[in-house]
């Protein structure tokens, strides 16, 4: 048996979605009118699909208490709202509450609930609140009460289509029993099950939502750039640029562009970020956005190396793995190992660098007085560290290698 707790967007479709592939439903929201509506068939927002799902449904039922629709259920969905407060943070006032009543009502016909949540919550919600609350209320979390977070991917508008065809379906937990629970509901999905942690679910929600936000504004601060530049005629020119084929497939390329690392270089995008950034500038335009890629491209370099050096401090011999911008390339010009290089030097460390194609090039452009290794092997032999620094695929053998320690700076490994 599954309750769902709060029957808005989500929570409805949820039940539904559930009901339709003939597990047993019971659903409970706090708005006595919006039960009432539901009961007479009224779907109380546009959402195409639901309302036929609402007539067909015959695992599904409506409950006027919390306390009745737990009444059996092995596994909860929380799907109440999490409004942003006056400070900006989401407020989880409505999540907890939810709790209370699961953890209030009575379980003598089972055994172990699960309590899932998918409202939205920030990073570490589940980790350091609702699990902490759970254990002051005087239950253990993972043997009495299973804890997990399953996100919602769903867009409004085709919420039932999302629903019922996910692309992918997250489930967190940090026990066993629970992620296992959780994904046994979704066994009939033609969709992959990734289970994660409960920080890592809450934050890969949370990761969709800002990287499309993200877009979003990009788009918006670079169609002002071309307002006051002038003479570009701007949807002709995003139409073109959608027509980059790295746009297409699954996974699409442009997912690589989308991943994190040491940061950017070669020739073109620093030089044509810094130039665009400066010509928005000089036609009245606020490239904000811009301004903060560049930013944060240095950070991320300097925030790497200063951890590195605060874990290994020198002198220490260092191999950097990779010298090419990117891997597939010579390509030297404003490559991320040649910072790291300096620096690391200019820190007392000495270094043995070591690039399938790129040794070479990188020499002529940059001229450190850096050792040069014929393979991976030798640039290992007697290094104190070593630094992934170019994602070459011939680098994913050191993958479980644990002499020298590995710092996997492009997330390879």
């Amino acid at each position: 048996m599954i309750a769902v707790l709060g029957l808005g967007f989500v929570g409805l479709t949820t039940a539904l979605g559930f009901a339709s592939k003939g597990l047993r439903v019971r659903g409970y929201d706090t708005s006595a009118q919006r039960l009432a509506g539901l009961r007479s068939g009224h779907i109380p927002f546009a959402e195409p699909g639901l309302a036929e799902a609402l007539r067909s449904a015959r695992s599904f039922t409506l409950e006027d208490s919390a306390e009745q629709a737990l009444v059996d259920a092995e596994v909860v969905f929380l799907c109440v709202g999490t409004p942003m407060s006056g400070d900006g943070r989401a407020d989880l006032s409505a999540v907890l509450t939810a709790v209370a009543a699961v953890l209030a009502a009575p379980d003598s016909a089972i055994r172990r609930r699960t309590i899932v949540v998918k409202s939205t919550v920030p990073p570490g919600t589940c980790r350091d609140q609702i699990a902490q609350f759970i254990r002051s209320r005087g239950f253990a979390v993972g043997s009495q009460i299973g804890l997990a977070v399953n996100p919602e991917f769903l867009r409004e508008g085709k919420a039932w289509q999302d629903f019922m065809n996910p692309d992918r379906i997250v489930v967190g937990a940090d026990d066993r029993q629970s992620a296992s629970t959780v994904a046994a509901l979704y066994r009939s999905f033609d969709a992959p099950v990734h289970e994660v942690s409960l920080t890592s679910a809450e934050f890969i929600k949370y990761l969709s939502n800002t990287l499309l936000a993200t877009l979003i504004s990009f788009s918006n601060e670079m169609a002002l750039a071309a307002r006051r530049i002038g003479d570009v005629d701007i949807p002709a020119a995003f139409r073109i640029a959608h027509a980059d084929r790295r746009w297409s497939g699954t996974p699409a390329p442009m997912t690589s562009y989308c991943y994190p690392g040491c940061g950017f270089g070669g020739y073109c995008l620093p030089k044509d970020t810094l130039a665009m950034q400066r010509r928005g500038v000089e036609a009245g335009a606020e490239m904000e956005l811009l301004d903060a890629v560049l930013r944060v491209n240095e950070r991320v370099r300097q925030e790497l190396l200063d951890g590195f050096c605060q874990e290994q401090p020198p002198p220490a011999r260092v191999a950097v793995l990779g010298l090419a911008f990117k891997p597939g390339s010579d390509d030297v010009r404003d490559t991320p190992s040649a910072f790291f290089v300096q620096r690391l030097l200019e820190r007392r460390y000495s270094v043995v660098a070591y690039d399938p194609v790129a040794m070479k090039a990188f020499d002529e452009v940059w001229g450190m007085p850096v050792e040069y290794a014929a393979s991976l092997e030798e640039a290992l032999a007697g290094a104190d560290a070593a630094l992934v620094v170019t994602a070459w695929e011939h680098f994913r053998g050191l993958r479980g290698r644990t002499k020298p320690r590995i710092h996997d700076w492009r997330y390879l490994l």
